[in-house]
């Protein structure tokens, strides 16, 4: 007799012999002769005790078809058949259709999920078939009924699920001096350590690209300037050994002597020692800036994932105060601004300023000189972004300005806003750690579905109640994606689990994961935070002080119950401030289908990005930051603010400073500036106009505008998805270009 039945997902339910009867009866109706409720009981029972104990769905559906056909209705039997022929056909066609779009390379929501990937070439083609082919398999067989359920009814949102099944992890801040001073192995070459500037700088890219292979997410270096230093002062002395080639004398006092700076200087009105030291620099400083070109000229043309993707990469500096830390910064800074190729804009690396009081910020900090070049750069090119080391959050105790290893006390960032800090296994530190999963939360669908609740407060009252059940639900979640990634063995990741996770040293290639993953965290997102507090309240956090009370109470609860989660799981879960791409419109349209068109909530084609003020409500810059700089400490796992300006920047980087000042002011943590670049690629004109189609130099109407659309660039809008183009056209300016030189 049947007891239980395995179902095409892999779930084992119970036998319901009421599903075969409804089966039949349908078939029945279809039919000439009508429905027969005898033979259908027959048919029923004979199978149900017929049965082994646990079957398939497709073995049940075979034995009720082998009844029938011996049974005197055979019309029946076919109408079945052809029933169950069609909804086989229904399951194929959606996976078909998807395919279609990839092959005749259509402009939707699946081939520019990421703009930052061509599926319209052969390699992107191949990761989208293998994309959508995962997704169902995860749905299937590795995600639990509860989190199934909770995808499904659009409450919850699994990033990178494609990756699941790999095991893979998100991202990590690669400690890039393991690399540097002891090579490493990746594929079946192995790499030497570096001796000069020059192959540092393309170590750093192979380190970069190599990771992103093992892994789903970004890529980081969290002290360039620190990490690169060295190999300046070993190029100089180089520069000095060739002089003494080629004077017979020896130069070897100078190795060791301290430099106050690289810069290059004439030598005609130098001699003796002088004109050798400062040949040896300018030659130094030539060879630095050629690096530091060759490395964003990579990091714009190296690919990874199959050859359709270059690196999602970011990198940190600003913070080394040596001459040699120094010169790596100018000459970074200075290769920016120019740009590459033809004159264009680097997308890649991702650059982040890290301010910090007494050494960058301030006019007699030893590094303010580069931070106003770095101003400067962002007006020009977009980045650095900046990132706030002063912030009470952003600071750690054991900080020392002596120590020549400071930067391990520094919090680091990457990509569009992850941020790693706090631990609870081991060093508070960015480096060597990064994210191994997250997961957003819908929290706009929790407040729609409270809205037929009149009284104010027991609607409140109940979205907490739904909120506190989808938390439990997206934790529990990230442990079983957790306790399923810390089986992979060391093996699986040959340059990650080597030299780039913390403890990974300590393990061996048939080892698992299991004992150094802990030291990364696990993300809960949130997104819609606007468009919630419209559902709840009628006014967003920008309109409401009553909003941005309510909008902070909700985030709040969150973290509040994320340091339960710590507790109970063991993990260092945090709060993310979601960075939503293809997910900005995916939750709208299903929402928009179930529950209509709902002002201020689903009549936009997405929702506004984590806490940020609704990209089309038009308030100062001040206003944007005051409303969105409290979140930033609630959200350890990754924020980011935006300000939009009006007009051309790049004659006025004072306009960069005031808005860094301003989140001095208001302890923000990781912020940046967007502003127009439109830049002809036939000629490289460029200006800053709104809706350049025609370059007004040449005519050309081959025009790159630039945009960021979640935290980095991208030249052209073919690849985004609708639902951030929707949202690029609803920006509004924060600062006018009259408003440009003062913002308090």
């Amino acid at each position: 007799m049947i007891q239980t039945v395995v179902k095409r997902d892999g779930r084992i339910v119970g036998f319901n012999e009421q599903k075969i009867m409804a089966a039949i009866r349908k078939a029945m109706l279809h039919t000439d002769k009508g429905e027969d409720e005898r033979l259908l009981q027959t048919i029923t029972d004979r199978i149900a005790a017929k049965g082994n104990s646990q079957m398939t769905v497709e073995e049940i559906q075979d034995a009720v078809e082998m009844e029938l056909m011996k049974s005197a209705r055979k019309d029946v039997a076919q109408r079945y058949i052809a029933y169950r022929n069609q909804r086989s056909i229904a399951r194929r066609a959606k996976t078909r259709d998807v395919f279609l779009d990839i092959v005749n390379i259509k402009n939707n929501d699946v081939t520019r999920e990421n703009a930052n990937m061509n599926a319209d070439t052969p390699a992107g083609m191949m990761m989208k078939f293998a994309s959508e082919s995962t997704k169902p398999f995860v749905d299937d067989y590795l995600l639990s009924p509860e989190s199934r359920d909770a995808v499904e009814h659009n409450y919850l949102h699994i990033h990178d699920k494609d990756y699941y099944p790999t095991k893979s992890l998100t991202c990590v801040q690669h400690p890039l001096d393991n690399i540097l001073t002891q090579g490493f192995i990746a594929g079946h070459g192995a790499s030497r350590p570096a001796k000069r500037i020059e192959t540092a700088a393309v170590l750093a890219c192979i380190s970069l690209e190599c990771a992103q292979n093992e892994m789903h997410g970004g890529q980081a270096i969290p002290a360039f300037d620190f990490y690169l230093a060295p190999y300046v002062r070993s190029s100089y002395i180089e520069e000095l050994k060739a002089l003494e080639d080629l004077n017979g004398e020896d130069y070897s006092a100078l190795y060791d002597e301290v430099l106050l700076d690289y810069i290059k200087q004439p030598l005609d009105k130098l001699t003796g020692t002088d004109r050798i030291r400062q040949h040896a620099i300018n030659k130094t400083v030539g060879r630095v800036h050629q690096a530091m070109e060759a490395f964003i000229h990579n990091m714009n043309t190296i690919h990874s994932r199959g050859g359709n993707q270059v690196v999602f990469s970011s990198i940190n500096y600003g913070t080394d105060t040596s001459a040699e830390g120094r010169c790596i910064m100018r000459e970074l800074l200075n290769s920016t601004y120019q740009g590459v190729g033809n004159g264009e804009t680097a997308i890649f690396p991702i650059q982040i300023w890290k301010k910090k009081r007494g050494v960058n910020y301030l006019p007699q900090d030893p590094n303010y000189d580069l931070y106003q070049l770095a101003c400067k750069v962002t007006a020009r090119r977009f980045f650095p972004n900046f990132l706030n080391l002063d912030t009470t959050y952003n600071q750690d105790d054991e900080w020392r300005a002596d120590d020549p290893k400071r930067y391990m006390h520094e919090v680091a960032t990457m990509g569009c806003r992850t941020r790693v800090f706090e631990n609870r296994f081991g060093p508070k530190t960015s480096i060597g750690r990064g994210n191994l999963s997250f997961t957003t939360i819908n929290i706009v669908r929790l407040a729609i579905e409270c809205m037929d609740i009149k009284d104010k407060d027991a609607r409140i009252a109940k979205f907490f109640a739904k909120l506190d059940e989808m938390l439990e639900v997206a934790a529990k979640q990230l442990d079983e994606r957790f306790q399923f990634q810390k089986t992979a063995f060391v093996k699986q990741f040959p340059l990650l689990m080597r030299s780039l996770w913390i403890g990974a040293d300590k393990l061996s290639p048939n080892d698992t994961i299991e004992s150094v993953i802990n030291q990364g965290t696990l993300g809960i997102g949130f997104i819609g935070l606007a468009e919630c507090l419209v559902a709840l309240i009628g006014k967003h956090h920008g309109e409401s002080e009553e909003a941005q009370e309510l909008g902070l109470k909700i985030i709040g609860y969150m973290r509040q119950r994320i340091n339960d989660f710590c507790d109970r799981y063991q993990h260092n879960y945090s709060v993310l401030a979601t960075p939503a791409e293809g997910l900005s419109g995916k939750f709208t349209k299903k929402d928009r289908k179930e529950f209509g068109v709902i002002p201020g909530v689903t009549d936009r084609d997405y929702y506004t990005n984590s806490n940020h003020v609704p990209v089309y409500y038009k308030c100062s810059a001040r206003h944007k930051a005051e409303v969105e700089a409290p979140y930033h400490e609630m959200t350890r796992g990754g924020h980011i603010f935006y300000v939009e300006i009006d007009g051309d920047a790049t004659h006025n980087p004072q306009v960069i400073m005031s808005v860094v000042d301003m989140m001095d002011k208001l302890n923000m943590g990781y912020g940046s500036v967007n502003h127009n670049r439109n830049r002809c690629m036939d000629c490289g004109y460029e200006n800053a106009a709104p809706h350049l189609e025609k370059c007004p130099k040449c005519g050309s109407t081959h025009i790159d505008k630039l945009q960021r659309i979640t935290g980095y660039l991208v030249g052209t809008t073919d690849r985004w998805n609708h639902g951030k183009l929707c949202e690029l056209n609803d920006r509004v300016t924060h600062i006018e270009g009259s408003q440009q030189q003062e913002l308090f």
